[in-house]
């Protein structure tokens, strides 16, 4: 496993991270839940990643129990939660308003039995709360040892400059880093987000970077029973034909490397230096070790252009650069 910064800070997490999204605490058992942890650590994982909106609450509360245990070294992990969605019917009981806030982490600190946590994001972005409340209450926080950094999710270009000149403004801590969607269909973060945060020293842990399991080739041959997609019509409609002809492409490309579908996904993620880690979910310690091994695989800037000429969708710049031609110049530098 190799291990990056989060953007300038000193936090150094591992490329591939655990998440607990729509995994532990909905269809996966305790049992399991708990072999996956285990082989992520044994295997170099140093980052897991979860929010209190996580089956409400349940996916915190076993990573808790997991922690908890005697084999397992707390200080050694980087463990991270978000505040924004509702909780209950309490009308205070979400968004990024200081109630909420500090309402929030006590209750997140509680499940997942732990003094503190490494990572605090902000969920999404609050049009109905002043920014520097959000902010002030983060500092605090920070200042009381509840939370080491603070981050933000699937926030705009606008929305991280306006952050992070308050944070400047009032000598506050700046948010560290930025959680968006990024993977080989998903890549608008590449236009504006990405350049900002990288200017403000934020990182990225990216989530979804298999697009939700369509990257691994499972569904090349139809929706397997059990899977996502066989539950999720919002999934399905993912699923077009456009997109398996690309993955089975991609899979082409994969084998003659001797690498699997999803270890090319995520190496490609892993491309971009801005990149702190690509979260991964796991329902079998299987998938974990399978997605691990990403981590030592670097990709030639002949593979890249193959890669490109088959996705065929990267972000247009407005001053109209063709995109192999941007890669080509990226792969320069």
């Amino acid at each position: 496993m190799k291990y990056r910064r989060v953007g300038k800070s000193g936090l150094r997490i591992s490329e591939i991270a655990l998440g607990s999204w729509l995994t532990y605490g909905h269809n996966v058992d305790k049992e399991q839940t708990f072999k996956c942890m285990e082989t992520a650590l044994d295997h170099g994982i140093n980052f897991i990643d979860s929010a209190e909106i996580y089956a409400k609450g349940k996916a915190e509360q076993l990573i808790g129990e997991f922690l908890a245990r005697e084999t397992v070294d707390r200080k050694h992990l980087v463990i991270s939660s978000k505040v924004f969605w509702p909780m209950n019917e309490d009308i205070n009981r979400w968004g990024l308003g200081r109630k909420n806030i500090l309402t929030a982490i006590e209750e997140s600190l509680d499940r997942l039995n732990t003094d503190y946590v490494d990572l605090y994001y902000m969920h999404r972005y609050d049009y109905t709360t002043p920014l520097h409340e959000t902010v002030d209450v983060i500092n605090d926080l920070i200042h009381e040892g509840k939370i080491r950094y603070w981050g933000t999710s699937m926030w705009t270009a606008a929305q991280l400059e306006r952050v992070n000149a308050i944070a400047k403004e009032n000598k506050q801590y700046k948010p560290i880093v930025e959680q968006p969607a990024y993977n080989m269909f998903t890549r608008h973060i590449e236009l504006e987000i990405m350049k900002v945060a990288k200017t403000h020293g934020m990182g990225f842990t990216v989530w979804s970077p298999l697009a939700q399991g369509l990257l691994t080739g499972k569904y090349n041959n139809g929706i397997p029973e059990g899977s996502r997609a066989s539950s999720s019509e919002n999934m399905k409609s993912q699923i077009t034909e456009e997109k398996l002809t690309q993955v089975r492409k991609l899979g082409e490309i994969a084998k003659s490397l001797n690498i699997k579908t999803s270890q090319l996904a995520l190496a490609w993620i892993l491309r971009r230096p801005e990149i702190s880690a690509a979260i991964i979910g796991a329902t079998r310690p299987e998938q974990v070790i399978e997605n691990v091994e990403a981590s030592s695989i670097e990709l030639t800037s002949e593979i890249l252009l193959l890669i490109e000429n088959v996705l065929n969708n990267s972000p247009q710049w407005p001053w109209g650069y063709e995109p192999n031609v941007y890669h080509k110049e990226e792969m320069r530098k």
